[in-house]
């Protein structure tokens, strides 16, 4: 699993304090976006800025993930949260409309649906998702990699179905963007929390949506910075609108996006195929040596693996300085560029101990 440019990142622009295999809640923090973090703190505290930050960065944020994920940045709005990206598409259905997802979904992504109170929201099992699309059903929302138990969802299939039927899709992305290979343009729309295997800091989220699907989304948060020409629209409302995907942007946080410009630059150079190889090698030698312990993990070839049962030994990893974390009884690690096999024996011989 040798890999230089993983191996030069590694060495150059992280240095954890623990085995940390915890990047399904969140991902470590490049030494590069640290470093722009606290020049723009330290801007904004001395004075030497005009403003709170950069939309340059912003942009270069945005042009970046897009091309990480095979859209045009025309197609990429960015935000703050999943939840919020979700409550924008939620808002634009009709009443009475029916939305599928997985039973466990993650509640960003289907809690908008759930309280608007006047939609059919509709759970069945992960496997059989494709299978209950049917005649009437509007949005198929779901995560590319469940949260809970890191099961990859049968995306093909999934896309045929909703297309057969008429239906939208709805994927998130913040279990997978950073190492599972995405087609963006694939999907109606796609939510992204970028914290994790992006390792963006926190407040840094990106929607795609067709141009099809953009003609359906009301504008729930339009201010200067949905305009065409922000800096000529600073004053009374909004002449006009960006014509593309920008015109559903939240405003955002400076220091995160400061951040995400240069995570997303790192991630970019490396390549997510590189980083999908060496993440799954990982987990399958993890998932490997948990069986010769005697622990069966949810089976798979998912960079974040799951062994059911088994949460309540998080306390005992922390306490021997390996990161995991614990989600519905599961006990779940999740590999990324900046871990090794070491990390994965460490983890081993503490479950094992």
């Amino acid at each position: 699993m040798e890999n230089s440019a993983i191996d030069r990142a590694r060495a150059t622009e992280f240095a954890s304090e623990t085995t940390y295999l915890n990047t399904s809640t969140c991902g470590l923090l490049p030494r590069r976006a640290v470093d722009a973090v606290k020049a723009l703190a330290d801007d904004n505290a001395n004075g030497r800025r005009q403003g709170a930050g950069s939309w340059e960065a912003v942009g270069a944020a945005r042009d970046t993930f897009a091309r990480l994920v095979g859209v045009g940045p025309g197609r990429v709005a960015v935000g703050g949260s999943v939840a919020a990206h979700v409550g924008m598409i939620a808002a634009s259905l009709p009443p009475g409309s029916e939305v599928l997802a997985p039973e466990g979904e993650f509640s960003s992504v289907v809690t908008p649906f759930a309280v608007r109170g006047d939609l059919k929201t509709r759970y069945v099992p992960l496997d059989e998702l494709a299978a209950a699309v049917r005649p009437g059903t509007a949005v198929v929302a779901l995560s590319a990699v469940q949260s809970s138990d890191g099961r990859i969802a049968a995306l093909d299939a999934v896309r045929e179905a909703a297309a057969a039927h008429g239906a939208r899709t709805l994927l998130d992305a913040s279990q997978s963007a950073g190492w599972l290979p995405l087609d963006a343009g694939a999907y109606d729309f796609t939510v992204t929390g970028a914290f994790k295997f992006l390792m963006c800091p926190r407040g840094t989220s990106f929607l795609t949506v067709t141009e099809e699907a953009q003609e359906t989304l009301p504008l729930l948060f339009p201010g200067m910075a949905a305009a065409e020409e922000p800096w000529g629209s600073v004053y009374g409302p909004v002449e006009r609108l960006s014509a593309d995907a920008r015109r559903f942007d939240e405003p955002v946080s400076f220091l995160a996006y400061h951040g995400a410009e240069q995570a997303l630059d790192l991630l970019a150079g490396i390549g997510i195929e590189a980083v999908h190889d060496h993440a799954t090698g990982l987990a399958r030698r993890f998932r490997q040596g948990l069986a010769s312990i005697g622990h069966e993990a949810v089976p798979g070839s998912s960079a974040v693996v799951a062994v059911p049962g088994l949460g309540d030994r998080e306390p005992d990893l922390a306490a021997a300085g390996v990161m995991v974390s614990a989600r519905a009884g599961n006990l779940r690690a999740a590999f990324h560029l900046y871990n090794t096999e070491a990390d994965v024996d460490r983890a081993l011989d503490v479950l094992s101990g």
